[in-house]
């Protein structure tokens, strides 16, 4: 597959169907999107590196996800908006493949990074008094770089199996390139494929909502049964937060697999979701932590009261 004749072949991505007058404003509203994004997350990312105050595991955890959020968006606007502006939406065999692969990266870094910060949280509020000695900086640096390697390894399998197949055809049935669909531009077997991908569904997607569901259960349990509203409400709030985030990620993620499995699916509802889980998690996430985080939003004031005066 990536051989140097495959790498002279042009895919063509599903079309956009934007109307001539609309493509600037399209353009333009792409390309603001995409600068919003980097800022925001610029921002969260510049303010917990430069802020002391917030150098403890749950802003440590957080700091992961704006670099999979940046790099999700990375992977998908500057080709967006340059296909919008052109009109040609032709693309590389080799450069489908690593906007894939970064895609893929970036969902699968957030559910595994949100994972991580539901199980701080879960510590944090249920376990108080051994949350130093269990968060300590070895088991910090151990779940980031289990993170990181799980992600990788399971992107390079997914796409070392990928590249063992054969091309036949030419249009990606998608408004981006994803691993589903350059899967079905093979004319050859791709049972193993298949199973491959429910495996990393599983390890990404079931395995992180039955951590999330059992640490949200006993956050519960642990709120409703103290007597300290000021605390309670905190943990609340700090746990509204995460989950808010954590549920727009995995339904999307997950409808989006699921509509690649299903012919049945209409196209324009697959397509949507599928731009729905690169566009929504990355602008949405800065936002909300920015304003639902008192430590954070605070923290961003200062910082940009100190840096534009």
């Amino acid at each position: 597959m990536y051989t140097n004749a495959s790498s002279s072949v042009l895919l063509t991505l599903e079309t956009l169907g934007l109307p001539n007058r609309y493509i600037y404003p399209a353009f333009l509203f792409g390309t603001l999107t995409y600068l919003f994004i980097m800022f925001c997350n610029l921002l969260v990312l510049t303010t917990i590196a430069c802020s002391a105050n917030l150098h403890k595991p749950m802003f440590i955890l957080l700091f992961n996800l704006p670099i999979s959020d940046m790099l999700g968006a990375t992977a998908f606007f500057p080709q967006l908006v340059y296909s919008i502006v052109t009109q040609n939406r032709l693309i590389s065999l080799p450069a489908c493949v690593i906007q894939a692969f970064l895609l893929h990266v970036y969902g699968t870094g957030n559910l595994l990074t949100l994972t991580a910060m539901a199980y701080d949280r879960y510590i944090a509020i249920c376990c108080p008094l051994k949350y130093n000695n269990i968060m300590n900086p070895q088991t910090l640096l151990k779940i980031i770089v289990s993170i990181w390697s799980i992600n990788i390894s399971l992107m390079v399998v997914l796409f070392s199996l990928l590249a063992r197949l054969k091309i036949c055809r030419t249009n990606v049935v998608d408004l981006c390139c994803n691993n589903p669909s350059i899967v079905k531009l093979t004319c050859d077997d791709t049972r193993l494929n298949n199973y491959y991908g429910l495996f990393t569904i599983f390890i990404c997607q079931i395995g992180p909502l039955s951590v999330m569901l059992y640490t949200y259960a006993q956050i519960l349990r642990t709120c409703v049964m103290t007597n300290q509203p000021d605390a309670r409400k905190k943990a609340i709030q700090t746990c509204g937060t995460h989950l808010t985030i954590y549920l727009i990620l995995q339904i999307n993620t997950l409808a989006t697999l699921l509509a690649h499995r299903f012919e049945s699916v209409s196209p324009l509802l697959r397509r949507a979701l599928g731009v729905s889980v690169l566009i929504f998690p990355p602008f949405l996430d800065p936002v909300i932590y920015g304003l639902k985080t008192k430590e954070l939003k605070q923290s961003i004031r200062i910082f940009l009261k100190r840096n534009v005066n």
